[in-house]
């Protein structure tokens, strides 16, 4: 048995394995894909105290390499449910159980789908969702971007670098990223921002060929052909799972304050898949170091 397990590779949850491993628990890391979350989608991070610049991916190495050097344990698989044991929890995944003294669900939060008919079926043909990972294919071609918010406006700016146009389609008659990143977008020359507009459908026989749009005001409807779609109007909580032992809000998010307790004793929340107001890496990790030493806590008290 382990001190802690947590549920979930990524800041919040390789930071909350330095903060356990300093303290001299033993934790077992459960994460389903691969380590980082969704920072390593980031193609350039500047915001991240002691470091001036450095792709997502660079920093998820660091921090990954960090917790095992400190002699984090890692079970690749996916947390189905947890069970409360004698002298601890059990988390029960699809390949096997793990007992724990006390549990920090880090699950994160996926990409938000626009919920069309065959948008499946497009994801990997002419759908995307990471610009640093699938950019490349698109080089000196014209791309969508859906959202207008940081990430839809990041995606953009790297898209510009390598497409020839880069179309940044959004619901609202304004973008709602960073000032900085608006001001980006203005003036690149090869970036146009259709307001005010939803994609209504995708058009396409094995790949995306193009989209239909929406206006939300006039209701018309045009035909915007293009090679490719990046999809960034935000994130889904992943805490499914694990609703019979959190409270969630409206919008599936694990109702916790900002000490990463939840109702259920030696449970702990940390990261996007908590309710906050803010969701940045900084605060991710502010959550892994919170809900470690609380876990702690809760450990020694036990004794």
């Amino acid at each position: 048995m382990h001190d802690i397990a947590i549920i979930g590779g990524g800041a919040a949850g390789l930071t909350a394995a330095l903060y356990a491993l300093r303290a001299n628990k033993t934790v077992l890391i459960i994460e389903k894909g691969s380590f980082g979350g969704q920072i390593t989608f980031s193609p350039l991070v500047e915001n991240f105290p002691s470091q001036v610049s450095l792709s997502g991916a660079e920093l998820a190495d660091k921090l990954t390499e960090q917790a095992l050097m400190l002699g984090a344990d890692v079970e690749v698989d996916t947390a189905l449910k947890i069970e409360n044991i004698e002298n601890g929890k059990k988390v029960v995944g699809e390949y096997g159980e793990y007992e724990a003294k006390a549990v920090i669900i880090a699950t994160g939060a996926k990409h938000r789908m626009l919920g069309l008919e065959r948008e499946e079926q497009f994801v990997g043909e002419g759908i995307s969702f990471c610009a640093v990972c699938d950019g490349a294919f698109y080089k000196g071609k014209h791309v969508a971007v859906i959202g207008g918010g940081n990430s839809a406006l990041q995606e953009a700016i790297l898209l510009s670098k390598l497409c020839s146009k880069v179309t940044v389609v959004q619901n609202l008659d304004f973008l709602t990223g960073e000032d900085k990143l608006q001001e980006q977008i203005s003036t690149a020359e090869n970036v146009e921002v259709i307001y005010s507009s939803v994609v209504d459908s995708l058009v396409g026989d094995t790949s995306l060929t193009a989209i239909v749009l929406k206006d939300q005001k006039s209701g018309e409807k045009t035909t915007l052909e293009i090679d490719g779609m990046f999809i960034a109007i935000g994130l889904a909580p992943q805490n499914e799972a694990f609703k019979d032992i959190l409270n969630l809000d409206n919008y599936g998010y694990a109702d916790s304050d900002e000490s990463c307790t939840t109702k259920t004793e030696g449970i702990f929340v940390a990261g996007d898949c908590r309710k906050k107001s803010v969701r940045q890496l900084t605060t991710a990790c502010a959550d892994g170091s919170v809900s470690a030493l609380a876990a702690c806590r809760y450990i020694d008290s036990l004794k």
